[in-house]
């Protein structure tokens, strides 16, 4: 029950919900508690919350395991996404006139209405092809995905992506 979400932090000024797991949590609540934060639960969802208060956008940075998550900021009036290294949990959104909707599938976007649901053919030819579609299309065209190691922030009616991990080989 105490690891039910949404949750929040203390003064309910960040919330968060979550799809995953992060497996280096109680690592990770040894250290914020050490620097002060405090813990209703011990799931590693709340872990989370406190490490975005902690470290910002670079909470992730911190975090081993399969996740999605979204992150309200409210006094910034900040909504901050995350998905995991490699990808193993999905996270789609959808821009659509001033609006921006977030679900863990995509059909949960479909059930907002704000778009049409019409067929991304590039997206399925690629798919052809390859067997899996490259970038953050999704075979319906307005919805996209966040890519494996990004992490999105919609701040003042903006939408900012960046990457925060990659796989790096070492060449021989």
């Amino acid at each position: 029950e105490l690891g039910s979400k949404p949750m929040s932090n203390e003064d309910g000024s960040v919330w968060i919900t979550y799809n995953g797991e992060v497996y280096n949590y109680i690592e990770l609540r040894q250290e914020l508690a050490a620097k002060g934060h405090s813990f209703r639960t011990k799931s590693d969802t709340e872990v989370i919350v406190h490490c975005y208060e902690e470290y910002g956008d670079g909470c992730v940075e911190h975090f081993n395991g399969m996740f999605a998550f979204a992150i309200w900021d409210k006094p910034r009036r900040r909504l901050f996404l995350a998905r995991d290294r490699v990808g193993i949990k999905p996270l789609y959104y959808v821009e659509h006139n001033g609006l921006f909707i977030f679900a863990s599938e995509i059909k949960a976007l479909l059930e907002a209405r704000l778009l049409s649901p019409r067929v991304n053919e590039p997206a399925v030819a690629e798919y052809m092809v390859r067997s899996y579609v490259t970038g953050e299309d999704t075979f319906l065209r307005g919805v996209k995905k966040l890519l494996p190691g990004h992490v999105l922030a919609v701040e003042d009616g903006r939408v900012h992506r960046s990457q925060y991990w990659d796989l790096k080989f070492n060449g021989g």
